[in-house]
């Protein structure tokens, strides 16, 4: 019989395993593009149940579960983070009420937890870690029928999800072609192999490197996304537009000459403005010559600074109480740079989540972003697609009602909250959310991380990837060319007014207003095009049209 140490020792000893060995998990990820990858983001999960389980003493396997169920949930990052608590989930539920656990009951709660791994994901692909998971759980079932040895259960458990994993490049073409395993499924066979030792021996599996927590104090975090404040007053308007207005590209071109960061949207009515600058009264004047002016907003950006680091100053020294509600709606948006934090805030986002591609927020990040939200309804724009199943989670948890919009890239977040009417039902602005970011075609420029055979590209590392909404479209070389053929393939998706340049942080403010203005020269008669410093990692540009 399995007591609730000795599954505590299991399961720190699985964290142990997946963490001494992610490196080599991560590297069986497919697509080259620099990614969070699965073992690190399946290590810090467990890593998180790990801390939690040492804090016990002689716990009942019903709370061991439950502890280690609680903290995975919590500390969930990226889909396989988020399907690998669900499995944990299922432990704390099928040793509900248990002492002690056999072999039966192991399979029993394995199987409880891939039933809800499955339900979770919106379409199961197989050869994946829910094919491992569920057939291992399968196997142990069947021979649970015979024995109620844990060990042999355990030890039938890892003999089914290896062969399982052997078979998932026959399952998922393109593990076959890149001569991989799934890396989901092999961080699977890690943590339960980390596990069955500790059964087996009772011993631990000693960690080699200790994880190391990479997120920043808060007030770390709202110091280093402002920085130095150049222009002052964050100033945004609506012009209800007379009929005989001037072309909306000279405000935009006068907005851009007194200051930065500037959006300027024209519909056929109206004009929404948002520009930071020292002179907002000469932005009005300016956006008056167009028409009447209706919800006007001027922001001290220096005094809204400051109270950002001092209130972050006191969450991290007090913890965090969760808000009361003093509005309808707020938003929580998932975002990497100083440029995009901003822009989302200026948008009307309450909070703006540290993370993206690299830097998969966990569950109780994007929970505790919620619950500082002073919304009766709380939207989230998990702006990723590897965030949104965290997402989801989170919203089980928070104490007040939570609308993920499925968001997978930071353009789609942009339009969302673009379309948000504060005089609009909850109902209505989701579908209008939704309806506005479905329209956005998105385009990437990264960098390959390493060397990769993909989609019938022969990829070296270093070279410069275009993806074409999430797709591989083409590499190359040179960072101008790339980004005019990417352009030129996203316009020719959809009947659009819109191309919007974000450029991120390994790109200067020169290269990016000379790739505008090549944008401009060969597309500025039929779009209006912007830019817009993002300051994001991993990507040079993201690219918008819509």
């Amino acid at each position: 019989m399995i007591d609730g140490s000795l599954l505590a020792k299991a399961i720190i000893s699985g964290a142990n395993n997946i963490q001494n060995q992610k490196q080599m998990v991560d590297e069986l990820n497919v697509f080259p593009v620099p990614d969070g990858d699965t073992g690190t983001n399946m290590s810090m999960t467990i890593s998180a149940g790990k801390r939690e389980l040492l804090l016990l003493t002689n716990p009942t396997v019903e709370k061991a579960a439950d502890v280690a169920a609680s903290a995975l949930l919590r500390g969930a990052r990226g889909n396989s983070g988020v399907i690998l608590s669900l499995l944990f989930r299922g432990f704390s539920k099928g040793l509900k009420g248990k002492t002690e656990a056999d072999g039966q009951d192991l399979a029993e709660a394995l199987s409880i937890g891939v039933q809800a791994a499955y339900k979770a994901v919106m379409k199961p692909t197989e050869g994946t870690i829910l094919t491992v998971a569920r057939l291992a759980a399968e196997a142990a079932k069947e021979l649970s029928l015979s024995t109620n040895d844990p060990q042999i259960v355990m030890d039938e458990i890892i003999r089914a999800a290896k062969e399982a994993l052997d078979k998932t490049p026959e399952q998922l073409p393109v593990l076959k072609k890149a001569g991989v395993v799934d890396a989901g499924g092999k961080g699977f066979v890690v943590i339960f192999e980390g596990m069955a030792h500790t059964f087996r021996t009772g011993e631990v599996i000693e960690s080699a490197n200790e994880e190391k927590p990479k997120a920043k104090s808060p007030a770390s975090v709202v110091a280093e996304a402002d920085g130095e404040i150049t222009f002052g007053y964050c100033t945004e308007f609506i012009v209800d537009k007379k009929p005989d207005a001037a072309d909306p590209m000279k405000l935009r071109a006068y907005l851009e000459s007194i200051g930065d960061s500037v959006v300027c949207v024209d519909d056929d009515d109206i004009i929404k403005v948002h520009v930071h600058t020292n002179d907002p009264g000469n932005a009005i004047q300016a956006g008056l010559k167009f028409g009447q002016l209706v919800n006007i907003k001027i922001d001290n950006m220096r005094v809204q600074h400051q109270s950002k680091v001092v209130e972050a100053e006191k969450t991290e020294k007090a913890g965090y109480t969760p808000v009361e509600p003093e509005k309808p709606f707020g938003f929580v948006a998932v975002a990497a740079g100083a440029g995009l934090r901003e822009l989302f805030t200026d948008l009307g986002a309450d909070q703006v989540v540290s993370g993206g591609q690299t830097m998969n927020p966990s569950t109780d990040d994007i929970l505790r972003a919620i619950e500082l939200t002073p919304a009766e309804t709380v939207f989230v724009l998990p702006n990723n697609k590897n965030i949104i199943m965290a997402a989801e989670q989170a919203v089980k948890l928070a104490d007040r009602n939570v609308c993920v919009l499925q968001t997978r890239t930071v353009p789609q977040g942009i339009s969302a909250m673009l379309a948000f009417d504060p005089e609009q039902s909850y109902s209505d602005n989701r579908v209008a959310m939704t309806k506005q970011f479905d329209q956005v075609q998105t385009g990437l420029i990264t960098f390959a991380a390493r060397d990769s055979e993909f989609d019938g590209h022969s990829i070296k590392k270093g070279e410069i990837l275009a993806l074409d909404n999430g797709k591989l479209d083409f590499t190359d070389r040179d960072l101008t060319k790339a980004l005019m053929r990417l352009v030129k393939h996203l316009i020719k998706k959809r009947e659009a007014s819109f191309i919007t340049l974000i450029y991120g942080s390994d790109v200067t403010d020169e290269q990016a207003e000379r790739a505008r203005d090549a944008v401009a020269e060969k597309y500025g008669a039929d779009f209006e095009v912007n830019l817009i410093n993002g300051g994001q990692p991993v990507y040079y540009y993201m690219i918008s049209v819509e």
